[in-house]
């Protein structure tokens, strides 16, 4: 099988790929305007790596879907200070550029696993977010953070009505913050654009001060990226079964608030020798949400999933939050 990925060097795709080629016999061919996480790759017989922007590579990229079994439209933006800052290039990206992907299967049969996200069952009431049930709800205009559910809410719509009318091959998979190594950039962090994992870590190590934005009273349900890459390969080798299905990828047992991984963090960093010398004198500060983010934020309480879907293909998570941020702190960028 041929899979081709595009937005290959970020977090979800240079660790589908590692699995892929270690696990799989199938070929990948890579897409990206970088290549710094696929170079441990570019050596293996069943790796390709075409170097691009999405935004201009039209014709290569049709090149790429004509000639793949199956497609996996990676490219976009996951990070809600982005959403705020650059709310036109989100949409551009998420939704437009991607549209473009999804209309290249179409016109040539090709399969397509595309990346939903938790994010669009937004302000839910539902306790459980059943993918085929739980409403989709979200904030008024001004809040800018929904441009990124909405333009994801919206191409989910239009992939199920390519499938019932043009018959459109497709799978929607809805990650439930999924973290690990590569999740972030030190760089990020530094800006106050890392999720909260690796912000929280960053400033342990570097401020001594945990912000808590609007008291980091938000939970949500952190899934090991192990087990996210996992549940794809199960989606990936099982199409039969996971055809014109939507399925959430999350670990519901490892929910927790934000202020709560951050304890978390700080009680994991107790026990591994690099990092115990480094707690002391850690504060967590609670600031307002508009002062963190500005004007046009919103978020939601709760986002815990139903995996009953997933697990009817064989798959649950494996591991809890505990070892998720013990494996991310081992393998922290500098050692630190």
């Amino acid at each position: 099988m041929q899979v081709f990925i595009l937005g290959a060097d970020g977090f979800i795709g240079s660790h589908l790929i590692k699995d892929i080629l270690a696990k799989t016999q199938h070929s990948v061919t890579a897409f990206d305007i970088n290549f710094k996480n696929l170079k441990p790759f570019e050596n293996h017989e069943r790796f390709k790596f075409f170097q691009g922007d999405i935004f201009k590579a039209d014709d290569l990229i049709e090149e790429q879907v004509k000639n793949s079994d199956v497609v996996f439209p990676l490219a976009g933006i996951a990070k809600p200070s982005y959403y705020l800052s650059n709310p036109l290039w989100t949409f551009e990206l998420d939704f437009e550029q991607n549209l473009k992907i999804v209309r290249l299967c179409v016109k040539y049969d090709k399969r397509i696993i595309f990346p939903s996200t938790s994010e669009v069952y937004g302000l839910s009431s539902d306790e459980i977010l059943k993918e085929d049930e739980s409403p989709l709800i979200v904030g008024p205009i001004n809040k800018m953070r929904w441009i990124y559910s909405c333009g994801k809410q919206l191409i989910d719509r239009v992939i199920t009505a390519y499938g019932i009318e043009k018959n459109l091959r497709y799978t929607l998979f809805r990650p439930f913050n999924w973290v690990g190594d590569g999740l972030d950039t030190l760089k990020d962090a530094e800006n106050h654009k890392a999720r909260s994992i690796t912000q929280i870590i960053y400033d342990i190590l570097y401020r001594k001060k945990v912000t808590l934005v609007a008291g980091g009273e938000q939970r949500r349900s952190f899934t090991w990226i192990d087990d996210g890459i996992n549940a794809l390969l199960k989606i990936l080798d099982d199409e039969k079964n996971a055809n014109a299905q939507i399925f959430n990828i999350g670990n519901p047992n490892n929910n927790a608030s934000i202020k709560e991984l951050a304890l978390k963090i700080l009680d994991v960093m107790k026990e591994i020798p690099a990092f115990a010398n480094k707690i002391d004198g850690v504060e967590l500060i609670s600031i307002p949400s508009e002062k963190y983010y500005s004007y046009g934020y919103d978020d939601m309480k709760n986002r815990v999933p139903s995996i009953e879907k997933l697990k009817n293909l064989g798959w649950t998570p494996k591991i809890n939050l505990h070892d998720a941020i013990k494996f991310t702190l081992e393998k922290w960028p500098t050692g630190e």
